[in-house]
């Protein structure tokens, strides 16, 4: 099972160089599509529904203060590590993804979350003081169950 790093670093690979935000989605979007697809997650990463969409913190973590990021981006911030490339069949699932999702503009693609059940239901528990930076968990079950009945 890939990091979700590990798909970040992947994507931008892929694309070329975008804004956090998009990125922040088509992770997202990939993980939503791989537990459909695939019947697992593509990483054990938390997503939180945080005011501009869904985040993975940890990903966050690496990229705050960033707008743009380019590949590369995750192997220079984490030089010790060694980021491996998602199997091929995770490829395929990302793959899809961006061609679905790739070429849209990042405030679209958080408007899509806004308006789809697995961030409505978990933003809707965040506390009102911490609205913009909720950590309430986006769950895997939650995905699934909504992506798998598109």
């Amino acid at each position: 099972m890939a990091n979700a790093i590990e798909v970040a670093e992947y994507i931008l690979e892929k694309t070329g160089s975008m804004t956090a935000m998009k990125l922040q989605k088509l992770v997202y979007y990939s993980q939503a599509w791989h537990l459909v697809w695939m019947d697992k997650p593509l990483f054990k990463d938390k997503i939180e529904a945080w005011r501009n969409g869904p985040v993975i913190p940890i990903l966050f973590e690496l990229h705050q203060g960033n707008f743009k990021l380019d590949p590369g981006f995750f192997k220079n911030r984490l030089p010790q590590s060694n980021l491996n490339a998602p199997t091929k069949k995770s490829q395929d699932v990302i793959d899809r993804v961006i061609n679905y999702y790739g070429a849209k503009d990042p405030h679209w693609l958080s408007q899509l979350a806004h308006m789809e059940d697995p961030w409505k239901t978990a933003h809707t528990h965040c506390p009102i003081v911490h609205k913009d930076q909720c950590i309430v968990e986006i769950t895997p079950q939650s995905m699934k169950d909504y992506y798998s009945s598109l």
